[in-house]
């Protein structure tokens, strides 16, 4: 009778710590900081539901991979300010497979936002490049990892997801999460040439994940689009926001919407 007064107790308080983190979720995502460009791609990004799958909680210790301008940052430094604590994985000098005068000035534009408003001040900036195995964050000090809409494949292949799960793997805690949204690849265009087109194959996911030593625990369908062909003249960047053709068709891929992405949620074994 105790142990199932036990499990109950515990899973109602694992659903009531659920309930906290998403209604805190929520509330960042309303916070001043947040651009109202940024707000209008909630619909097709869902952060409340993604950020809730990876298990973020306000008192959690993130490690954000490549966050570019800050979309997300903008909704996690809110969200960890009080009791958690973001490291901000961005562009390292080391990686030049990438022209160094964009990644310079994403980089110094970052560091501005960062140093616009107070709710930043938690922010640590730190490196990371898919060519070696970084220290993205203190050995083992991060609850979640996140790496949402980047895509290392397309730099050297399978060795560069292997470094950057190796250094994802350096960063967490035993039990730590690692979540992953990236364009993904139809099992019919397996056989193409893909590389270059920003989508991959889920299995080259789940493969390489296994092999740094991650537990695969769930996936979800929360950003599928199944009006996303992938098959395009400019891979996902010809659909918003980046429409790389400009004019060309431009309705035609806003009506598309956003790329067709996989979201999976490995975990760190403990022990």
């Amino acid at each position: 009778m105790l142990t199932k007064f036990v499990r109950v107790s515990l899973l109602l308080l694992a659903s009531q710590a659920s309930f906290t983190a998403t209604a805190d979720i929520s509330q960042a995502l309303q916070h001043e900081v947040r651009s109202e460009a940024n707000k209008v791609r909630d619909d097709a990004r869902k952060p409340e539901q993604t950020l809730t799958f990876f298990e973020v909680t306000p008192q959690s210790t993130v490690v954000e991979i490549w966050p570019g301008a800050g979309w997300y940052t903008e909704v996690l430094a809110p969200l960890l300010a009080d009791q958690g604590k973001l490291y901000a994985a961005h562009f390292s000098d080391k990686f030049t497979l990438l022209s160094a005068d964009y990644m310079q000035k994403v980089r110094s534009d970052y560091q501005k936002k960062l140093a616009s408003h107070p709710v930043y001040q938690n922010v640590t900036l730190t490196e990371f490049a898919p060519i070696a195995d970084m220290t993205i964050a203190p050995p083992e000090s991060a609850d979640v990892v996140l790496s949402i809409r980047n895509q290392f494949y397309i730099f050297e292949g399978e060795q560069s997801l292997r470094h950057g799960l190796a250094s994802f793997y350096q960063a967490l805690k035993p039990g730590g999460v690692l979540g992953v949204v990236a364009p993904l690849l139809p099992e019919d265009k397996l056989e193409t040439d893909w590389q270059g087109s920003g989508y991959v194959p889920k299995q080259l996911w789940l493969d390489l994940a296994a092999e740094a030593g991650f537990h695969f625990e769930a996936s979800s369908d929360l950003l599928h689009n199944p009006k996303d062909t992938a098959d395009h003249p400019d891979g996902i960047w010809s659909l918003p926001p980046a429409l790389a053709g400009g004019d060309t068709d431009r309705e035609k891929y806003l009506a598309i919407g956003e790329a067709h992405q996989m979201v999976l949620r490995f975990r760190k074994p403990v022990g």
